[in-house]
């Protein structure tokens, strides 16, 4: 299913999520399963159904890593569930720089330095990686299809670095 015919949303990388938002109030408000509860079991369970999609397309399109896993599958390239490894020498490099300077956190005379450090290296990175995602998303050259699915692997490695710089922080304030 093609989640931005759905929300009547121009397909990209950058969208208007307040308006995905609105036209997801409107899609709710069509199909919720209360306005069909007089209706045949037939229309009940499509309602429910026709929820769930409306649910899983706001969840995919609100989030611009799923929104661009989400692109890339309309294109024939599938991401979840996916085991390839990346062989960009450089950023397996960088990942263990960012691994041992978590690892190294705790040893250190100032923590929410280094966190805060880490914080502002990954921001920056990601930011990068945003923004050379959104350039190859536009193109229609397969070759740049690919290029972006290694570009939502390195995004999708720097949300778990994210997550896990989280967990050590609190374990900090704990």
């Amino acid at each position: 299913m093609n989640y931005f015919d759905l929300f009547n949303v121009v397909p990209a990388f950058d969208i208007d999520t307040a308006l995905l938002a609105e036209r997801y109030r409107e899609l709710q408000r069509a199909v919720h399963p209360d306005k069909f509860a007089n209706d045949t079991e037939q229309q009940k369970r499509l309602s429910v159904q026709r929820t769930a999609q409306v649910n899983d397309g706001y969840q995919t399109l609100k989030n611009p890593l799923r929104r661009a896993e989400h692109m890339l599958s309309l294109r024939g390239i599938e991401l979840s569930h996916e085991t390839t490894t990346l062989k960009d020498g450089a950023f397996l490099m960088q990942q263990m720089e960012w691994r041992e300077a978590l690892e190294d956190i705790a040893h250190n005379s100032d923590p929410q330095s280094s966190i805060d450090e880490l914080y502002d290296s990954f921001g920056e990175f990601e930011s990068v990686l945003s923004a050379k995602l959104a350039t190859l998303l536009v193109s229609d050259d397969n070759a740049d299809a690919l290029l972006a699915a290694d570009q939502i692997r390195k995004l999708k490695f720097m949300a778990k670095l994210h997550d896990e710089l989280a967990r050590i922080e609190d374990g900090l304030l704990d």
